[in-house]
């Protein structure tokens, strides 16, 4: 399952995460990118447990790797590839700390924010191979 390519664990309640994976799906021209929820079967065959139970955290997994935060973000944008692999290269540069500190910024209040759903995203049709339970 894990060998097709990356792919990108998300917070399947969170309307930004949800809207994040629309806006990656949307970008990824190349169709490389997969999508699966936290509180999924494929992130608990995938992920340790602390990956899993952070909800606060996408998790970018890639080649038996994962990065959180800030660096999964990194990660995602260098897979859309163009001007969004230039704008990683450039987050890339800022230090680590920084970084997961804006993003800790807007995970802790993403709910609020952007609210929170009942249940985790269904795929379209048109999405059902890229998303993972």
């Amino acid at each position: 399952m894990t060998e097709s390519g990356p792919i990108v664990f998300f917070d399947g309640v969170c309307g930004l995460c949800n809207s994040s994976v629309d806006f990656f799906m949307r970008h990824d021209r190349t169709g490389r990118l997969r999508f699966a929820p936290l509180q999924g079967a494929t992130a608990a065959e995938c992920l340790a447990a602390a990956d899993r139970e952070n909800l606060s955290s996408l998790v970018f997994f890639h080649e038996g790797r994962s990065m959180r935060k800030s660096s999964g973000v990194v990660q995602i944008l260098k897979q859309l590839g163009g001007a969004w692999k230039l704008l990683a290269g450039l987050l890339w540069i800022i230090p680590k700390p920084l970084r997961d500190l804006g993003y800790t910024c807007v995970a802790t209040f993403r709910y609020q924010m952007f609210g929170k759903k009942e249940t985790c995203r269904m795929p379209t049709p048109e999405e059902r191979g890229r998303l993972l339970a």
